[in-house]
């Protein structure tokens, strides 16, 4: 409740308090807008779930209380089709601390200072495993769901952004045309580390 400044009351009930993070979420989330936007990722989503269930327990599915609580929505999956790639990014960035540089190399996100890089064949390993098991869960909710999500792959976002961005905004019933003047915000962070990781990964693990 702190990060949307809401004072803590143990006397009101669990749904009753959700009832005022949701509309927090809501009211920020949508700013000048009109169409709200959240992130939702996999280690998060269940406890996302867990909640939504305790706020709106009168209905027969998850899909049924998204739209009551957030209305009519659009499901977008986002997703990397190279999970080496992925896996060998999230490593480096652990180690480094530096999640995300602006587009100018400024730093945006750092968790933690800076350690001295490490090949890690058995971690980036574990990521790729994790990975792999997080689409597979994500497609079991949609699929128990009935959903057909609307699918970004990180490799096309990152090679195209603004024609995805368009496309994306075409299907949300806005006009392509808003992205006439955007600047990518990001820069990528993958440099030749990043290439001699998995160089050596494909190597010594027949991939």
């Amino acid at each position: 409740m702190n990060y949307y400044d809401l004072a803590p009351d143990r006397a009101r009930s669990e749904r009753d308090c959700l009832s005022e993070i949701f509309k927090a979420a809501r009211q920020r989330g949508t700013g000048n807008t009109g169409i709200f936007g959240l992130r939702l990722q996999q280690h998060s989503f269940e406890f996302f779930i867990q909640k939504l269930r305790v706020l709106v327990p009168g209905y027969s599915n998850d899909h049924e209380r998204v739209q009551h609580v957030f209305g009519q929505t659009l499901f977008i999956h986002l997703t990397r089709q190279n999970k080496l790639e992925q896996a060998i990014s999230y490593v480096k960035a652990s180690q480094t601390g530096l999640w995300h540089r602006a587009s100018n190399g400024r730093e945006l996100e750092r968790l933690s200072t800076s350690q001295e890089l490490v090949y890690d064949a058995r971690a980036i390993r574990e990521k790729m495993t994790e990975f792999d098991s997080m689409d597979d869960e994500w497609n079991a909710w949609f699929a128990e769901e009935k959903l057909s999500p609307w699918r970004i792959t990180y490799e096309n976002l990152s090679e195209v952004p603004l024609v995805v961005t368009g496309a994306l905004l075409e299907a949300l019933g806005l006009s392509k045309e808003l992205v006439l003047g955007l600047e990518i915000p990001v820069a990528k962070l993958a440099d030749s580390t990043n290439k001699e990781w998995a160089e050596l990964f494909s190597k010594n693990n027949g991939s």
